[in-house]
């Protein structure tokens, strides 16, 4: 090991019926909090007794869990056991949470699916998991089971959310006496399953991550014994990203934790419309969604007349300038001086607020995590007056391990160990990881169980990091897509392909090179972005595929990668790129549902492309 940083747990015990515990405790609390508000509310798929305001229905903590044991009650009355599997397959939306606690109550283990999964993806979890039972949201999904079902002998049961199944669930449930949700949900120990959580995986078969109920509670609890600023119950939040991911479903639980309100948006089309709604204390996010925003701040257009667009322009990047200067200094012993504080007072006023307008005025800071955040990034939307918090984990890990804090903040790292962790790094740069955060397992696969581990314990996590003097993680790259160049040179991708894709017009980034005699690109351009500069240009109606040999838009993208090529030495630098005729995409298989780059895919799909890098191979 050349560093081992460990830091003692704030929060230890699991308490009383496992993750639903806090649903009764919230209730025993603080009854009337909202803890929950439903955008326009589907009262077929599940009734609001609340009076809708405003198309709004709240959700306070005694309604909540009434309404989980009433639930509770269905799926007992359905049949389903203590330690069934229950596939959840849905977009992020109210009657997810409602189901994923209705069934934790009852000792069940949900297991999450992706709703823009594959038929195939979809079989192979619920096969896998040997799933009796699963929930989903619309008739498609029903249709994709119900062609599933001679694959899936476990499977019994499949409500549709949309259909009105749960309300049915709910009146089945009266025959059941609450009594026995009650004697299910305290039998529940904290080392007892609480779900199975396939990774979505950029290779390979999905894994299915076994994590109990001490997994989540005390990586919950420790994160936001950390994070009170966000997590806390004057707080709120508009939850977007996919529940099945580790991700969005550990804030799920630390906002029912700490009474934070929570509103669910299933569509993220409708997001800003959605932010400047509910005005959210704080966000969770993937970095393409605040790399969208940075974009889009960047560039954007001014009025009819050219004078107003280069006045727009210029002005834009001078704010833009301040606020990445700002932040800098922000980090000096002398901090931003006298002047600096001026220019940044009268960006605010000009153009900042209108940034945080965007996420409807009130979010100070948000949680980044799944992929590497620019630094240039992070260092604009500090100065704007948004913090951008980047933290790092795994699924295997329930799923939070380090995340930088507003008092503990080290922009370019993903911040220290939260409470009850121990990170140590391996002599080839690897992460290793110790604590009660760690999963038991791989469902069914006790040889990938074997591999995950050391020999002494310590789970292998897959990433490349350094830990500075300060105990703050640096991530550095995935091990499995280190690029070893033919002349021996080791570069990790995702640095450089994170600031290619800082620039505007780039959608995706995918760094090639392994075996070869230099390292290059395949490009994506984003399709909104193209279209505007390829109407600026003269080129109205052209498509990527037509333009990608294009010496203008080639000079475009070149001057993407000539910047990130200034932050890494010549042999890591990129020597060409080639533009790929369209964008990646989830409905393709070249993206994850949280859009990270299926590598094999892209490869196969683009040999032609990659081959072309290399004219002389």
């Amino acid at each position: 090991m050349v560093r081992d940083v460990a830091v003692a747990p704030v929060v230890t015990g699991v308490g009383v019926g496992g993750v639903a515990g806090m649903v009764w405790e919230n209730a025993r609390r603080d009854p009337e909090a909202v803890l929950f508000l439903r955008p326009d509310p589907d009262h077929r798929a599940w009734p609001s007794p609340q009076r809708v305001a405003d198309g709004v229905a709240p959700v306070t903590c005694r309604q909540f869990r009434d309404e989980v044991v009433a639930l509770a009650r269905g799926f007992v009355a359905a049949g389903v056991a203590a330690g069934d599997r229950v596939g959840l397959m849905s977009r992020t939306r109210y009657e997810w949470t409602l189901a994923d606690y209705a069934l934790w109550s009852i000792g069940a283990v949900p297991v999450p699916v992706y709703d823009t999964s594959s038929p195939d993806q979809v079989a192979w979890i619920l096969a896998d998991a040997g799933a009796v039972a699963c929930v989903v949201e619309t008739a498609g999904h029903a249709r994709t089971l119900a062609g599933l079902r001679p694959d899936l002998p476990a499977l019994r049961l499949v409500w549709q959310i949309d259909a009105g199944a749960l309300v049915d669930l709910v009146e089945r449930g009266h025959i059941v006496d609450p009594e026995t949700v009650a004697a299910r949900r305290c039998a529940v120990g904290g080392d007892d399953i609480a779900t199975i959580v396939y990774t979505s995986g950029t290779t390979g078969r999905p894994k299915g991550c076994v994590l109990t109920h001490r997994n989540i509670l005390l990586d919950v609890g420790n994160a936001t014994a950390v994070l009170p600023e966000l997590f806390r119950a004057e707080a709120s939040t508009v939850l977007f990203l996919p529940l099945a991911h580790a991700f969005a479903r550990l804030v799920q639980v630390g906002a029912v934790r700490t009474r934070a309100t929570l509103v669910h948006v299933a569509d993220p089309s409708g997001l800003v419309d959605q932010l400047q709604r509910f005005r959210p204390t704080f966000v969770l996010a993937v970095p393409r969604v605040f790399e969208k925003l940075h974009d889009r701040i960047r560039q954007r257009p001014g009025g009819r007349r050219r004078a107003g667009i280069a006045l727009r322009g210029w002005a834009t990047e001078a704010a833009y300038r301040v606020a990445v200067a700002y932040s800098r200094r922000l980090d000096t012993p002398a901090g931003p001086g006298a002047a600096l504080r001026l220019a940044r007072l009268l960006c605010d006023v000009a153009a900042y607020r209108r940034v945080r307008r965007v996420l409807g005025g009130r979010c100070r800071v948000a949680i980044v995590g799944g992929a590497p955040v620019g630094e240039r990034m992070t260092h604009f939307f500090r100065g704007a007056g948004i913090l951008l918090l980047e933290g790092y984990g795994l699924t295997e890990t329930s799923p939070a391990l380090a995340v930088n804090r507003p008092s503990a903040l080290r922009i370019g790292t993903v911040g220290r160990p939260l409470p009850g962790v121990r990170l140590a790094i391996a002599g080839d740069g690897e992460v290793l990881v110790r604590g009660d955060v760690v999963f038991r397992g791989y469902w069914n696969n006790p040889e990938a169980t074997r591999e995950a581990f050391t020999a002494d314990g310590w789970l292998r996590t897959g990433d490349l990091g350094s830990v500075d003097a300060d105990g703050y993680l640096r991530i550095t790259g995935r091990k499995k897509e280190l690029i070893v160049t033919a002349s021996g040179k080791n570069v990790a991708p995702a640095p450089i392909e994170a600031r290619i894709r800082a620039h505007p017009l780039v959608s995706q980034c995918m760094l090639v090179g392994d075996g070869r005699p230099y390292v290059a690109a395949l490009v994506t351009v984003d399709p909104r972005r193209f279209a505007r500069w390829r109407d600026a240009h003269g080129r109205p109606g052209a498509s990527v595929a037509e333009l990608r040999e294009d010496p203008a838009l080639r000079r475009e993208i070149q001057t993407a990668v000539d910047l990130a090529n200034r932050s890494v030495s010549h042999a890591e630098a990129v020597k060409t790129f080639r533009i790929l005729p369209g964008d990646l995409t989830e409905a393709a298989g070249e993206l994850t549902p949280t859009l990270k780059v299926r590598r094999d895919v892209v490869r196969e799909r683009y040999a032609a492309d990659v081959a072309a890098l290399y004219p002389d191979r």
